[in-house]
């Protein structure tokens, strides 16, 4: 597996992630608990969105990545 391909599976990976905890949010009648998934969320859309830009300046620097 390439750099660019583990990237790429880490990047879908955190969506997934991402997408659970905004389900788990939504589901959660506690809003305690409703507030620890959604600042778990932005953590990690955070990351998400970081591991989109390497996933872009990977396709860039190294062709044999996208």
């Amino acid at each position: 597996m390439t750099v660019g391909s583990q990237v790429k599976s880490c990047y879908s990976s955190i969506k997934s992630v991402e997408a659970g905890l905004s389900l788990l949010a939504s589901k959660t009648q506690d809003a305690e608990t409703q507030n620890k998934f959604n600042e778990a969320q932005k953590i990690v859309t955070t990351v998400k969105e970081e591991l989109k830009q390497q996933v872009t300046q990977l396709a860039k620097q190294e062709p044999q990545y996208k």
